[in-house]
């Protein structure tokens, strides 16, 4: 995975480097200032016994993970050196990341130095993106003999697009389809359609007090 990420941001930066000329030569509609997306790889070792996991390791990586503040959109995966794989310990850290709303990936990128016998690394990916080069003046005051888009076109929107969303490495390969669950996509329309309105019930009677003449 770190290879591929690697990958992915140097063709990127060379589609931005091949599109970028002079101040005034992108005669499109397509802006030459696009996100570029960088991967970075976190790693913590946590030690098992018999096999599991113990609570003082469980309380070491909840920790960790609420110093990084893991988030949608980061990757958590598990690299396991065992021979026949420490299940149980694997279940636990399974447990604390299901617990955060999270979901741990199956494959695990390639990381530095050798993890311990008897240990497990716990592998997050954090995707970031960015525009860099924006906001870009440089056509501000350049007499525009090509009809070109301005030199800091497009800035504004990828430079938005780039902070807001949640995973970033949805910009280089959109979201998969096995994301979407259907039932999930209508629950809200189906409720809004089968819920009574709330002008169908009859009003409710309050008793009211009068008070007396002083």
């Amino acid at each position: 995975m770190k290879k591929i990420a690697t990958w992915t941001t140097l063709a990127l930066a060379a589609t931005l480097a091949g599109c970028t000329g002079s101040a005034n030569s992108n005669t499109s509609l397509e802006s030459v200032h696009q996100p570029i997306v960088r991967n970075s790889i976190y790693q913590f070792d946590v030690a098992t016994s018999g096999g599991e996991l113990p609570p003082s390791e469980q309380g070491r990586l909840q920790g960790w993970l609420d110093a990084m503040g893991v988030r949608y959109g980061d990757r958590i995966s598990i690299e396991d050196p065992s021979p026949y794989g420490a299940a149980q310990a694997r279940a636990s850290v399974r447990a604390i990341v299901e617990r955060r709303g999270l979901l741990l990936s199956d494959a695990a990128p390639v990381t530095t130095g050798s993890v311990a016998p008897g240990s497990l690394r716990v592998v997050v990916t954090r995707a970031s993106a960015s525009v860099p080069g924006c906001p870009d003046w440089s056509s501000k005051s350049a007499i525009n003999f090509n009809n070109a888009t301005s030199s800091n076109y497009g800035c504004a929107t990828n430079s938005n697009l780039a902070a807001m969303v949640a995973d970033p490495n949805d910009l280089i390969k959109g979201a998969s389809d096995e994301r979407h669950d259907p039932s999930s996509a209508t629950r809200a329309i189906k409720t809004y359609r089968e819920k009574p309105q709330t002008g169908a019930g009859e009003l409710n009677k309050t008793a009211t007090s009068q008070g007396g003449n002083q």
